[in-house]
């Protein structure tokens, strides 16, 4: 009798675990991420950017809403030791390091494996040379971006996206022409 009834409560927990997804229960997340792209209209021309990050982030709620917008919200903070531009000439190019200590994300979790998610966010950039030619080496950096996260084990995630970032000293010098990218992002994300 002891036997079933163990049996039983062992059965009732790898059922309840197999319901779970991958976002629920809070996690924390740490993930590492590369980008790049290039200049758009609405600012300096013919800039391109390469840049990597380390992300630490929280999930911040159970889900919400219902449907296909049915989700959780998550904060999240990048380190960006690594952001490259190549500026046209004569400008030189530069080398910075940035840090986004606010990244607000919203992870649609209808789907069980692929997790979509737009997330806005921001933070500032601090360069060697001026960015762009005759402003500041430091910027500030806005962000949105459209990504999947395609979970391939429980709690790990092939993460890749499109990001719209402006880069803009923000009034500390002028002129401030800005610099307006769209950049290609992949990463891994583990949750914890």
């Amino acid at each position: 009798m002891k036997i079933m009834a163990a049996l039983l409560l062992f059965s009732s927990l790898a059922v309840a675990q197999q319901g779970e997804k991958p976002l629920d229960c809070k996690p924390w997340d740490l993930g590492v991420w590369a980008a790049g792209g290039f200049s758009v209209p609405g600012g300096t021309k013919d800039t391109h950017t390469v840049n990597d990050g380390i992300r630490l982030g929280k999930v911040l709620t159970n889900d919400l809403g219902g449907g296909f917008l049915r989700g959780n919200f998550e904060w999240s903070a990048d380190l960006i030791p690594d952001y490259y531009l190549w500026q046209p000439t004569p400008a030189k190019n530069a080398y910075s390091t940035a840090f986004n200590p606010l990244n607000l994300k919203w992870n649609f979790t209808h789907a069980e494996r692929t997790v979509p998610f737009l997330e806005l966010g921001g933070g500032v950039l601090f360069s060697n040379r001026a960015v762009p030619l005759n402003t500041s080496h430091v910027n500030f950096l806005t962000h949105a971006t459209l990504g999947f996260q395609f979970f391939n084990t429980e709690r790990r995630a092939f993460t890749a996206g499109v990001k719209y970032e402006h880069i803009s000293n923000a009034g500390l010098t002028v002129p401030n022409p800005g610099i307006n990218t769209v950049q290609f992002m992949v990463g891994m994300n583990w949750f914890r």
